[in-house]
């Protein structure tokens, strides 16, 4: 046990909390499975890029600024069988944002446009891809203020920094200038879905 106590100061210094955390679970099954010492180094590793990568993830979905709760697992497609499940399930992958194309989910309100966008950001989020999911209009609030104070190229890179956009609530109102310019110039620099 005293051997415990000196390790667990030198992996907080290493930051090695994963390790950390399961160090003595560990333990005890390397002795009950008499485990090797390079098994036993192995499994420590896993769980420390395991809590790694979930940590990442986390910070990808805060930072995404979408409901997390909306996933592909909860969407109910028999809710509407007009959507092409596998045709989802192929954006699921992601590949699109690797190719930098523009989805459009288009269709009445309540049908699961938003549930989808949220559950493949979550999907792109978990493949490692950088999400900010943001509602149209506020969008462009956002860049019609930073043209009065200047920072429309620093809002501009903002909103296309992240490799997903997600525009929720497109085209409910007319645009005009320069909110149709805004607009233009986020679709051609920004691969994402939008959502009208």
């Amino acid at each position: 046990m005293e051997l415990m106590h000196q390790i667990k100061p030198l992996l907080r210094s290493l930051r090695l909390s994963g390790v950390m955390d399961t160090l003595e679970v560990r333990n005890q099954q390397a002795i009950a499975e008499k485990i090797s010492y390079l098994d036993f180094l192995a499994l420590l590793v896993q769980d420390e890029v395991e809590r790694r990568r979930m940590k990442q993830l986390e910070h990808r979905l805060k930072k995404a600024r979408f409901s997390s709760d909306m996933t592909l697992e909860d969407f109910d497609f028999s809710f509407n069988p007009t959507i092409n499940r596998h045709q989802i399930l192929d954006l699921a992958t992601a590949t699109f944002v690797e190719r930098k194309e523009n989805i459009f989910f288009i269709g009445p309100a309540g049908v699961g446009k938003t549930h989808l966008a949220s559950a493949l950001a979550h999907q792109a989020c978990r493949r490692g891809f950088d999400v900010l999911f943001v509602k149209t209009p506020q969008l462009l609030r956002h860049l019609a203020a930073s043209h009065a104070d200047g920072s429309w190229d620093a809002k501009l890179s903002h909103y296309l920094k992240p490799d997903l956009l997600i525009l929720d609530d497109w085209g409910l109102k007319p645009l005009g200038h320069p909110a149709a310019d805004d607009l233009y110039e986020i679709i051609c620099g920004a691969s994402g879905i939008r959502v009208g």
